[in-house]
This record gives structure tokens, sequence and C-alpha cells, in this order.
């Protein structure tokens, strides 16, 4: 489908010419084919959101380029604005940024400022708003009135209402329960499956990226890291614990069973490539007669 997203040697500093000043990011270059899931990990500080910022316009890279669909998006600054629908950005708690008298009216506010006509506007606010889980009968009530989880979907449903071409979370579930997170998450992932919707994913549980994104870039005091494979970058589980990262339970567990002396793949990051990858190592044993050696599966 070719490249959505293009970024080439950004450079971004806090403060330039302030003695204070802070260089966020430096000579980071990497890009995103179209239809992608993409998660964004980093210890704190490390210049994910900062990076995130750019690819709509909200920052402006100090050095370097960015790039959307082939264009670059500060070639000619007065064009800004459609770059921010064609890139969607849900910031951390979103909620906050409610204001309608209706939810109705807060999906449908990125619509109509994009000029649609009613018609078009309406089938947008239903079809996020499903994608989202709210019913129409939430549709007149006044955002405020609801949970905090159900307010994160309707802020989510007014950045899906402009139907971006690549929409960008920065962690979405933050704050939320367990089964909010989940619930939350799986919709943005349908959404993603049924739209092919380029998807970039930034969150600090290595569970989440795991279970989720395709391809994972590491950010690491503002350069790139990895850049790779979901399954690559976690197959090098030790160089992510080096950096201060934690990585999905599951493959702490192989690693441990690595040290023990079991010949057995560490690049495991899923519960359910946990299952198939035991499995297949049980099937080789009784293959083998049972003298496959080390700890027993």
């Amino acid at each position: 489908m070719g490249e959505i997203l293009r970024v080439e040697h950004l450079r971004y500093v806090y403060g330039e010419g302030l003695p204070d000043a802070t260089v966020a990011l430096d000579d980071v270059s990497f890009s995103i084919e179209e239809g992608q899931f993409v998660g964004v990990i980093g210890s704190t500080g490390c210049g994910k959101s900062t990076l995130i910022g750019h690819f709509n316009g909200i920052n402006r890279p100090t050095g370097g380029h960015v790039y959307v669909a082939g264009e670059d998006l500060w070639a000619d600054p007065s064009q800004i604005r459609k770059f921010r629908f064609m890139v969607g950005l849900v910031f951390q708690y979103p909620e906050y940024q409610l204001f309608e008298e209706t939810v109705y009216k807060d999906i449908a506010f990125g619509p109509r400022n994009m000029g649609l006509d009613d018609a078009e506007v309406d089938r947008r606010v239903r079809r996020a708003a499903s994608f989202c889980g709210i019913g129409d009968d939430w549709l007149d009530k006044s955002p405020f009135d609801l949970s905090g989880g159900q307010k994160r979907r309707v802020a989510i449903a007014g950045v899906l209402a402009m139907e971006p071409r690549v929409l960008v979370l920065d962690e979405p579930a933050a704050g939320l329960d367990p089964e909010g997170r989940d619930t939350i998450l799986g919709q943005l992932k349908e959404y993603h499956r049924q739209t092919g919707t380029t998807t970039v994913l930034v969150s600090h549980s290595m569970e989440d990226i795991a279970k989720y994104a395709d391809r994972v870039l590491v950010l690491d005091a503002g350069k790139i890291a990895m850049y790779d494979e979901t399954e690559k970058v976690f197959a090098r589980a030790p160089e992510l614990l080096a950096l201060g990262l934690s990585v999905p339970e599951v493959t702490k567990v192989f690693l441990r069973l690595k040290e023990w002396g079991l010949e057995i793949p560490t690049d495991v990051y899923t519960i359910p490539y946990a299952v198939k990858t035991i499995l297949a190592e049980k099937a080789r044993r009784e293959a083998a007669g049972g003298e496959g050696g080390g700890a027993p599966c």
C-alpha cells in the first residue's frame, strides 16, 4: 500500500538558543507503511510524546522533516490544518477535552470543522460511536454525566469520526481499570482490523504493545534504539531491560527457562505464542524419544 508517514533526520530542541535548551529528539529517521499498527515504547522522558506531536504539526521540527502521504508538513505552513485532519491524535486523558452539551455534538465537532454536510456528519458520528461501543441512547446525554471510561470512549470517537488516515494514540487506556483498558484497546484494534487505518500506539505497557502492535519503535534519550517487527524487538529482551524498560511477563519466564539450560526460543512475547512454543518443544522431545535433555516442559 505504500508509505504513509516518513520522518527524516528529525531534531527537536526545547528552549533552543537558551542556556537550558534540551534536545528531546536527535536525528530520528523511520517510516511507517499504510495499514501498519506500530507501537512506540521508551522510558519516561525519552521523547515519545514529543515525537508523535510532530505527526500532525503540533510540534514544528527544529531540524529535519516529517512527511505524511509524501507531503512535507511544513513546506507550506498555511496548509497545516489539512494534516491535522489526516493524522488524528488522541492525547492522554482525552476526556478532559470534552466540552459540548451532548455526546453527539462532541463526536460531531471534528467532522463539522471539516466542512462536511449534515448527512455525512451523522454517518460518521454513528459509525465512530458504534466502533467505541457507544449506543444511540448515549448520544443525547451530556458527556459530563458519563463515567470516566465512558467519557474516554466519547473522546476517542470524536477523533475516529474525522476518519484520519493515521490514528495516533498516546496512552489511550491510562488510568482505567483492567476491564476498561481491555475494552478500549480491543475496540481500537477492531477498528484497525476493519478499516485498515494506520495506527500508532504509545504505551508503557509491554503487554499491550506485544498484544496489538505489528512493529515496535523503541526510543532512548531522543534516539531510535530499535525499530522492527514486534517479535524481533522482544527477542532482544536483554537489551530492552538494559535500557531500563520492562518486557512482557511471559518473555521473562522464557528468559529464565533459558538460564536454566532449556534450549527454547526467547522471542516469546504473548501467551498464545508461549503455548505454541511449549507444545512445539514437547512434540520435538516426544519425537526424539524424550531425550532432549535440559529442563522438562
